[in-house]
């Protein structure tokens, strides 16, 4: 069976039984027509009338089905049972059926994979789907077996590889880019406007309360949301181009995980995979022939928990903490990441910070590594390790690792920062680290950051809410920053800066409050968080909200000047109207609606006999406003010059 692209494709061997009936049917159908067709009534030609006839009786032959494939169909399916039987297929009988199909070598290996994935991610036939990925299984074998001693072509190119790794990763086509986060678009969707967002983003944005398009403001009919499988084969096919990392949605990955959870010869194929490849690790000597085994054992262990468990029972960790100190860029590369894909399974996390030299091996990357897509990878691995509690106070303990974290901040690229402070906010979790976070510069940097990378305001909270509020109102200009944030960030920015400020005021009290309040535009910050920001944001802008006012009370809260506001009813001309002050505040609990009960001064309370509450006729709105809340006696015009 010929693919598209004049090798024989494993799907399409499976399928040969459909497509030979399907194309039996088709001939008969197309028989039937040409003998129903009234030739004599068309008056046509002679010629013509030999072909329709030859057309029919070669449609009427029943081509009988090719014994070859069939026979090459049943040793693909008796391969794959005797897999699941755990028996070891021999080496000349896999070289053989592969052979046949058109899998010669190590690039058609791979491509039959990627294959026989995207048909499974895509349920293209939902009937041979568990055949497909026992396939994936046995081809991740052969490929090891078979081609692990064959240069991959691609390792022509390494050193051009390390150049482009060596700085910022390539940059995104402005349509693969989600309009909400600007990032790379993983799973893009479209929605009933008609625009294209990345999944993550916008089921944020519509968890937030919105229901709106983002990008043109419209009302949308409905929250459904569309897969935009085109754009995102476009994607992929340009990540793979330019060696961007392109993950797949959670939900895909959680189902195909399932699925091969549930296949017992892609499991034991899996097994004896990443078996062969940790032995083979174990006696290479050459840099190249360890890096393509190290290569296969980061691709596999890149998905699936089983994978990622049978990898780390067969004793990979060890062998691999060594090839982090190697000078071939490549090796290191594969090496980090291998290390990073195993890290994402519990009992892996526990190999890797038992191993010896593990810890400093990491750290080792992050400061002197090839590429900063290893230094990138190495803080990821940093992040990994320490989402177990015991583990992120040795890593935090770990000065070495917390200055090497910071220095990428400093100094790395847009991707390797976003690790970094990821990591940094995961050690900041634990209050044991604080003290060591603040000794090496962490709140500096990540004030320094701020306006880049929405993490920096989240580390800054984590910070503040655990001992390190002193040193973060110590910086010059950190409120300021805060507070500009708050004002221009992204929704987790801005309530996480939010955030800061009301931990900085309650743990410091007045000193961090009158820096709040001498930021200019403060109030009008509050007041749009508490008019269109998120549930959080709105939640810490009404706290921050009532520190400040509380803080001011030496200071009266600002009034219209005398000559705005107009007389009093019945007061003569030109007197201008005075507040009294044992009125209550417009917007006040007190006093909501007509009619409402209003608390008398403490000199009229007692002496009258009743509780101090009288009833009230000021007529106010029954729903409150935040402008109200916060700015009862503000001008309309100051607000715009705040």
């Amino acid at each position: 069976m010929v693919g598209p692209t004049g090798q024989r494709g494993m799907l399409l061997l499976l399928q040969s039984d459909e497509m030979e009936a399907e194309l039996r049917e088709l001939h008969h159908d197309l028989a039937t027509l040409l003998d129903l067709l009234p030739v004599v009534e068309l008056g046509l030609a002679d010629d013509v009338l030999d072909v329709l006839a030859l057309a029919s009786r070669q449609c009427r032959r029943c081509s009988p089905a090719h014994e070859a494939e069939q026979a090459l169909k049943a040793s693909v399916l008796s391969l794959i049972q005797e897999i699941e039987r755990e028996i070891v297929p021999e080496r000349e009988r896999l070289e053989e059926i592969l052979e046949e199909v058109g899998i010669n070598d190590p690039a058609s290996c791979s491509e039959e994979i990627e294959s026989l994935e995207q048909e499974i991610g895509d349920r293209a036939s939902e009937k041979w789907t568990s055949s497909m990925i026992a396939l994936v299984g046995l081809l991740r074998y052969a490929k090891c077996v078979l081609f692990s001693a064959t240069p991959r072509p691609s390792d022509s190119n390494s050193k051009a590889d390390v150049e482009v790794e060596d700085g910022e990763p390539p940059a995104p086509p402005s349509d693969f880019r989600c309009p909400i986060s600007l990032d790379l678009m993983r799973d893009p969707v479209v929605v009933a406007s008609g625009q294209t967002y990345d999944r993550e983003s916008i089921d944020r944005w519509f968890s937030s309360g919105k229901s709106t398009c983002p990008k043109t403001g419209q009302v949308l009919a409905n929250l459904e949301l569309v897969p935009n499988k085109a754009l995102k084969n476009l994607i992929s096919k340009w990540c793979r181009e330019n060696g961007v990392a392109m993950e797949a949605c959670e939900a895909s990955k959680s189902e195909q995980a399932q699925a091969v959870a549930a296949n017992k010869a892609a499991l034991e194929a899996a097994r004896m995979t990443a078996s062969f490849l940790v032995r083979k690790l174990s006696v290479s000597f050459s840099p190249d022939a360890a890096n393509r085994v190290v290569h296969e054992i980061r691709l596999l262990s890149k998905s699936g928990s089983e994978n990622r468990a049978f990898v780390g029972e067969a004793g990979a960790v060890p062998l691999l903490v060594p090839l982090l100190y190697s000078e071939d860029a490549g090796l290191q590369l594969n090496a980090v990441t291998a290390l990073l894909n195993l890290s994402i399974l519990e009992a892996n996390k526990k190999r890797i910070m038992h191993a010896d030299g593990a810890v400093e091996a990491v750290a080792h990357i992050m400061s002197s590594g090839a590429t900063w897509r290893a230094k990138e990878n190495a803080a990821a691995a940093v992040l990994s390790l320490a989402s177990v509690h015991s583990y992120r106070r040795r890593l935090g303990r770990n000065q070495s690792v917390v200055e090497k974290l910071v220095h990428l901040v400093r100094t790395g690229p847009t991707s390797t920062k976003k690790d970094a402070l990821a990591a940094l906010l995961t050690l900041a979790g634990e209050r044991e680290n604080v003290g060591k976070l603040v000794d090496a510069g962490v709140a500096e940097v990540a004030l320094s950051t701020i306006s880049k990378e929405e993490t920096a305001a989240a580390v800054l909270a984590a910070l503040a809410k655990r001992g390190g509020a002193e040193a973060i109102v110590n910086i010059d200009g950190a409120v300021a920053r805060l507070v500009a944030e708050m004002r221009r960030g992204t929704d987790w920015a801005r309530e996480n800066a939010t955030a800061a400020l009301v931990l900085l005021c309650r743990r410091l009290g007045a000193p961090a409050v009158t820096q709040v309040m001498a930021v200019p535009g403060v109030e009008w910050a509050i007041w749009e968080l508490m008019s269109i920001g998120t549930e959080r944001a709105r939640r810490k802008a009404a706290s921050l909200g009532r520190i400040c006012r509380r803080g001011g009370g030496a200071a009266p809260p600002p009034a219209y000047p005398a000559e705005r506001r107009g007389p009093s009813p019945g007061a003569p001309p030109g007197k201008a109207r005075v507040a009294r002050p044992d009125m209550p505040a417009v917007g006040s609990r007190l006093c909501r609606r007509r009619g409402a009960r209003r608390r008398l001064p403490s000199r009229h309370r007692g002496a009258s006999g009743h509780d101090g509450f009288v009833k009230t006729n000021h007529k106010v709105p029954r729903r409150i406003s935040s402008e109200q809340i916060f700015f009862p006696l503000l001008p309309v015009q100051s607000l715009f010059r705040l």
